[in-house]
């Protein structure tokens, strides 16, 4: 048995035949797809959510009839601002990036688990549409009352992160000034030995 597989030809066969196998494998659309929303305070006190959903193939061949749809927006809560919730494209290459954005208006406050977006496709060699499902969004707080922030909420931030170099450096900084600069009592006998 050892001969057989010691064999250079054996091994560069049994090598030949994992990457065609792996390749096979791998010869297909690999759809990852991530989705984003951010809210936006108006002034008028209502509240919009901009959602983007950005579709990546990561496989090694190209993905056809890809369609999108998020109905995870009830029509109750939000209204459509801009944009459309499905969108469709005739194909993905492979390595390709398709992204599609749209706004709502928040209509009820409250907070809101939105689900994934469906991503479909069409594989040449299936004849079934593949499906793909994007990352869901993190819960969102809409419309909630957030405390107004202070003017020198920064100044406290930044005392709280680095008040402790600031410290050294200041007490560093004093302690050059005070050797560099002549004191008043030595400057006032050297104006005396002048006369």
């Amino acid at each position: 048995m050892e001969t057989v597989i010691g064999n250079p030809l054996i091994k560069a066969l049994i090598i030949l035949f994992l990457v065609s196998a792996t390749t096979v494998a791998g010869d297909a659309p690999f759809i990852i797809s991530h989705k984003k929303a951010s809210l936006t305070r108006l002034k008028s006190g209502a509240e919009r959510v901009s959602v983007s959903v950005d579709i990546y193939n990561q496989g090694f061949s190209t993905a056809y009839d890809v369609s999108l749809v998020d109905d995870s927006w009830p029509k109750d809560l939000f209204d459509i601002i801009s944009g459309n919730t499905s969108k469709s494209w005739e194909r993905l290459d492979a390595g390709g990036i398709l992204s599609h954005s749209f706004e709502l208006e928040a209509k009820r406050q409250g907070m809101f688990h939105g689900a994934p977006a469906v991503i479909t496709y069409r594989v040449p060699t299936k004849v079934s549409l593949q499906e793909a499902y994007s990352t869901p969004i993190l819960p969102l707080d809409i419309l909630a009352e957030r405390p107004t922030e202070n003017k020198f909420d920064w100044a406290k931030r930044l005392l709280a992160k680095y008040g402790s170099q600031i410290s050294v450096v200041s007490i560093v900084l004093l302690f050059i000034y005070l050797v560099a600069t002549p004191s008043t009592a030595s400057s006032a006998k050297a104006s005396k030995k002048k006369r």
